[in-house]
């Protein structure tokens, strides 16, 4: 960034000329700043661009265009992760511009009051989400209806949300309550369980009025408009389900953002004065813009970027996303009007449409439809009347609700949201926190932690969910919460808790409540699978200020991983790191998984694994955090990875929404996303060889153990490495094609097989076991047949491989690499007809008993399968080292050899068979320079002085 320029240079392209991008203003937050003890971030240099600076050349052109009457809008659009949010909303004290714009405004209005002004100011709040294309009011929940509010057209104000609540507000203080009100909304009507798994485009809109008496002694009203928009972010096609199950919630957000590209590309090239058509009807969004992208606005766009090279093609296709909206040139009018006048065109309003109505409504047909309306048969035209015979009741309707607005009092209006609201209690419960014992909630996203809290100043309070005989305290609703859950009780002024039932999860500080436990300041508390709360006594923060820290939902999580056996200490390493990151998320989700599949009665049990490379079949890549997903009924079992299971619990989440509301939640087996198709292949190990024979052009043959992902042996495999000719004619160690150097292959034509005869001791609980491998550059698996489930399998697979001219990348292959053969195959059910019934909790209890619930997942666990295992073969390595050793020495002594030669005994030590260990220690008696003595000393002294 520099001045108004930003600049993006392909990282895959080093030598590729840079791209530059001109727009008003170009900011730089990545880094170059210092963050101070309250949290507040400032620039270390003029390079960083802190939330003050960009609502001083952001934020507050809009505020001056709310004064002068003019609507405005303000929307961040950007990638996943970018900013946006921390751009338009802030994160603690580093408030971002819609906060500071409210604050700001209420200044100026008090200013104005202070030096005698006579206007009156009204200022109206709103707040609604768009999700899943459905409007939602977040400060009125009970008016969102299935389908969400209705997106109705005015002539005279463009597109509106039908019944949209405007609450009148007279302070900042009261702005904070509303969107703090509306957040938690926002979270409760996403799935009433996680509220990250919920993603909106949210608009907080603004109506400033102003009223004052002009010379003529008439009222005037000059009235701005300001949406605040902090759209969903976009995110890349994979991350997306493109190679699989689609999310809803990110179909919908690509959709609504693609049909705003739309609408700006088109208005884009109608402000270079071609003749096309806006396609604002393509998504709600897009709707409830017009006004903002095309119509009678002053618009900004702050596009935020990942500054991160694995995300050029997003931040380039965001930058030409800003280039196209900087194009478009809307023409706004400053919005005063008498008062009387409007409520006159109102009536206009009503009195066209009750016209047009008695017409049968045809005539609403705009201009660029009547081609349509000519090729219409009557039957269509008859649906179309009545259709817009719908609409303009609803409009008369609506219209009729605004005159009665208007003739209503600023005072009446203001009366009337402050006895709806009953929000002077929360402010009050706000400031009981700074001195009494409370909690608030941690979430996953920063923004909405501490959103919620209660306060723990009485004597006890009992936490349990909305079917409780008699109402709980503290009501918390969602997976896992039982209608007693816990209490608390305040004694002394320490604060305790407890569970009330058997059945309840409650976890402090990761650690499972098994009896009555005292609360320190901070302590993390967990209720059912995602009720995460940080508990909170200002007189023990007093007492000792230094000895507590601020608590994150990440450091809450990571220590819950702890606790059930994960390493998560400070790893150094990236792929580490990557790692802790994966298992912090991945925790929580599969709680949830295993807490729905419960409630369900699925009879599914989901747990962490972790697959290395090598049990994915790969040579290189870091270990990866998987689902182990179990079929407690059938006694299946199948291993999903992060994206699938990810995928798989956004539709658990929506069946349990619907079953949560009584509504039709079964679905057909091919469609439930906690079951898996009994034809689905499984992975039932995989067996590995080093090629490092075919690099001395020598023949292998061995016997593989077949491991699977979690180190236990599954049976053995067969498999032969042969040399051959181009013809494919097998070689053997009799045609002497044995090479001393496997550098002396490159330039030369290298043929071999690759046989798998079969496998034993596979378990027979599978069927049509088959084995899949690559070699060197293959981008599709060669594959054995498929074999029956039998203890003793014959595949009698064989595989010519010619490489006419072997290259010193194929020589280091076979040189260094391995072979990796996984085996898979479709499991059989072991459903036992006469067993006896049980539900998910019984299965799951059956599991502890019977202590089959060991904790897999666990890396320590991981890591001591793979440390045995590589001691093992390092031991076996070693003595077949000193026995080589002994051969040599053997050897020298009995032709009187005084010395050995290096390159023989490496030779020696590095090959990798002992038929060439035996075929390097032969050079031993043909080495000349071993008459000659050792350090000078005669040779008598020695028979072998010095193994060089």
């Amino acid at each position: 960034m520099n001045g108004g320029t930003t600049t993006i240079a392909n990282p895959a392209e080093p030598n590729e000329e840079p791209k530059k991008f001109a727009f008003d203003y170009s900011y730089w937050s990545h880094d170059s700043f210092s963050e101070q003890e309250d949290g507040l971030l400032v620039p270390d240099g003029p390079k960083y661009a802190d939330q003050a600076r960009v609502f001083e050349e952001l934020g507050k052109g809009v505020l001056t265009n709310a004064w002068e009457g003019y609507n405005s809008c303000l929307f961040a659009y950007g990638q996943t992760g970018s900013g946006k949010s921390f751009s338009m909303v802030g994160y603690g004290v580093n408030k971002g511009i819609v906060p500071i714009f409210c604050d700001q405004l209420f200044i100026g209005i008090n200013q104005k009051k202070d030096e005698g002004s006579k206007a009156e100011y009204e200022v109206s709040f709103s707040m609604l989400e768009i999700y899943n294309e459905q409007v939602r009011d977040l400060l009125n929940p009970s008016s969102n209806k299935k389908g969400g509010l209705k997106v109705r057209e005015s002539p005279k104000i463009g597109f509106y949300a039908m019944g949209l609540k405007q609450t009148p507000v007279q302070s900042y203080a009261e702005i904070q309550d509303r969107m703090d009100e509306g957040t938690r909304n926002r979270t409760v009507a996403a799935t009433q369980m996680n509220a990250t798994s919920s993603r909106a485009h949210t608009i907080v809109g603004i109506k400033f009025t102003q009223k004052s008496i002009n010379d003529a002694g008439q009222e005037m009203a000059k009235t701005a408009i300001c949406n605040l928009v902090d759209l969903a972010g976009s995110e890349r096609a994979e991350s997306t389900g493109a190679t699989g199950d689609r999310l809803k919630e990110g179909a919908a957000i690509n959709q609504s953002l693609s049909s705003l590209g739309n609408c700006i590309a088109a208005l884009a090239d109608k402000s270079k004065g071609k003749n096309v058509k806006v396609p604002y009807r393509d998504s709600v969004l897009t709707k409830l813009l017009k006004n903002a992208l095309g119509g009678n606005s002053k618009t900004i766009m702050i596009a935020a970027l990942s500054p991160a090279d694995i995300n050029y093609e997003e931040t380039l296709s965001t930058l030409r996303y800003a280039d196209r909206a900087k194009q478009i040139k809307n023409v706004a009018v400053v919005n005063e009007d008498p008062t009387e006048k409007l409520i006159r065109e109102l009536k206009e309003e009503n009195q066209r449409l009750m016209d047009a109505l008695k017409k049968g409504g045809l005539g609403e047909l705009k201009d660029d439809d009547e081609e349509e309306k000519q090729h219409m048969t009557e039957e269509e035209k008859e649906a179309l009347r009545k259709e817009l015979e719908e609409e303009m009741q609803g409009r008369l309707r609506d219209t009729e609700a605004e005159m009665e607005e208007m003739k209503k009092t600023w005072e009446e209006k203001l009366k009337q949201a402050q006895s709806s609201a009953g929000n002077g209690g929360e402010r009050e419960k706000k400031e009981a926190r700074k001195t009494k014992p409370h909690m608030y909630n941690l979430n996953m996203d920063n923004q909405l932690s501490g959103m919620i809290f209660h306060l723990l100043d009485q004597t006890s309070y009992k936490v349990g969910n909305n079917k409780a005989d008699s109402p709980p305290d503290i009501v918390l609703n969602g997976l896992s919460i039982q209608k007693e859950h816990a209490a608390f009780c305040n004694e002394d002024g320490k604060v305790f808790v407890e569970k009330s039932s058997p059945e309840a999860k409650l976890l402090v500080n990761g650690e499972p409540v098994i009896s009555k436990v005292e609360l320190d300041h901070n302590d993390r508390i967990m209720f059912g699978s995602n009720h995460l709360y940080v508990f909170q006594h200002p007189d023990l923060q007093k007492a000792n200020p230094n000895k507590y820290h601020v608590v994150t939902y990440e450091m809450a999580q990571e220590e819950i991983a702890q606790k059930n056996g994960f390493d998560m200490s400070d790893k150094q390493n990236t792929d580490d790191k990557l790692l802790q990151q994966d298992l912090i998320d991945m925790i929580p989700s599969v709680e949830e998984a295993n807490a729905m599949s419960e409630e369900l009665d699925k009879k599914v049990k989901f747990e962490i694994v972790m697959l290395s490379p090598r049990a994915r079949g790969l040579q290189h890549g870091r270990t990866e955090v998987c689902v182990r997903v179990r079929n407690l009924e059938c006694e299946l079992e199948y291993v999903w990875d992060k994206d699938k299971f990810t995928r798989r619990k956004y539709l658990m989440q929506e069946m349990y929404q619907n079953f949560q509301e009584g509504e039709d939640w079964q679905l057909p087996d091919e469609k439930d996303p906690f079951t898996e198709s009994p034809d689905t292949q499984v992975q039932i190990g995989s067996a590995h060889v080093y090629l490092q024979s075919l690099a001395y052009l020598i023949e292998t043959k061995e016997s593989a153990l077949i491991n699977n992902y979690q180190g236990q042996e599954q049976g053995l495999l067969d498999i032969e490495l042969v040399p051959c000719d181009d013809k494919g004619k097998e070689l053997s160690e009799a045609d002497d094609i044995f090479v001393e150097d496997p550098k002396d292959l490159i330039g030369r034509s290298l043929n071999f097989v690759i046989k798998i005869p079969g496998a034993t001791g596979i378990p027979n609980k599978y069927k049509d076991v088959h084995c899949r491998y690559k070699v060197f550059l293959d981008t599709v698996d060669n594959e054995t047949d498929k074999m029956g489930g039998s203890v003793s399998l014959e595949f009698r697979h064989r595989k010519y491989f010619n490489y006419k001219v072997a290259t010193s990348q194929l020589v280091d292959y076979l040189s260094n690499g391995m072979l990796s053969i996984q085996v898979w195959g479709v499991q059989q059910s072991k459903q036992s007809p006469n067993a006896k019934p049980m539900n998910t909790k019984m299965m799951v209890d059956a599991l502890k008993t019977s202590g089959d619930n060991a904790q897999s997942s666990s890396l320590e666990k991981t890591a001591y399968i793979l440390q045995v295992a590589a001691l093992k073969k390092q031991n076996q390595r070693l003595e077949e080292k000193i026995g080589q050793v002994k051969r040599i020495v053997e050897v020298a002594e009995r032709h009187n050899k005084s010395r050995v030669q290096t390159s023989v005994l490496k030779q020696v030590l590095n090959a990798p068979t002992v038929k060439l260990s035996e075929m390097a220690i032969a050079k031993v008696p043909l080495d000349e320079e071993n008459q000659h003595t050792c350090d000078h000393q005669p040779s008598q002294s020695s028979s072998v002085c010095v193994l060089m």
